[in-house]
C-alpha cells in the first residue's frame, strides 16, 4: 500500500467533486443535507483556496481529500478528512493526519467538527487519532461536535 499526497489546485475542482460526492452520499442521504456533498465547481474552486487541500492517492489512484487552514498562530482547522467508501477502514485517514502533523510543523491544536451521532467518525477521531470533543452545536438540523487534538 502505497499512499501519497499531492497539493490541489484549481484544475482538481471536478475530481475533489468526485470525491466529495462519493465520500459523502451517505451523509446528504441520513440527514437530508451536507455542506461537502454537491459542491459546484465554482464552489469548489472557492473552497480549494479558502481551505487548501491535498488529494490523497493510494497506489496513485485519487481516494480521498485532506483540508486544512490556519485559523491562528498555531492553531489549524481539519476542513474535511474524507475516503472514498471503498477505500475505507484501511488507515488512509489515519495516515492523512499523521500527514498534516507533519506539514504543518508550527501546529499547537489541530480542530474539526463532524456530526455527533455518526458513531464511526466519533471512534474514528477520539480512539484512533486522540482528538477529544470539547463542544456540541446545532447545524441546521444536525448535532455537531467540536474535536480538538493539542500537542503533548
Amino acid at each position: 500500500m502505497k499512499i501519497e499526497y499531492r497539493k490541489a489546485d484549481i484544475a482538481d475542482a471536478e475530481l475533489l467533486i468526485e470525491i466529495y460526492n462519493s465520500a459523502f452520499y451517505s451523509d446528504y442521504m441520513k440527514y437530508g443535507e451536507c455542506p461537502a456533498y454537491g459542491k459546484t465547481k465554482e464552489m469548489m474552486e472557492k473552497s480549494i483556496i479558502d481551505y487548501p487541500k491535498f488529494i490523497i492517492l493510494y497506489n496513485s489512484k485519487p481516494v480521498g481529500c485532506i483540508s486544512c487552514k490556519q485559523v491562528e498562530e498555531g492553531i489549524y482547522e481539519v476542513g474535511c478528512l474524507c475516503v472514498v467508501p471503498e477505500y475505507q477502514g484501511k488507515g488512509i485517514g489515519t495516515q492523512a493526519l499523521q500527514f498534516v502533523k507533519s506539514h504543518y510543523e508550527d501546529w499547537d491544536k489541530f480542530t474539526l467538527i463532524t456530526p455527533l451521532d455518526k458513531e464511526e467518525n466519533v471512534k474514528f477521531y477520539t480512539e484512533k487519532c486522540g482528538f477529544d470533543i470539547v463542544s456540541t452545536e446545532m447545524d441546521g438540523n444536525v448535532k455537531v461536535a467540536r474535536f480538538v487534538y493539542e500537542k503533548d
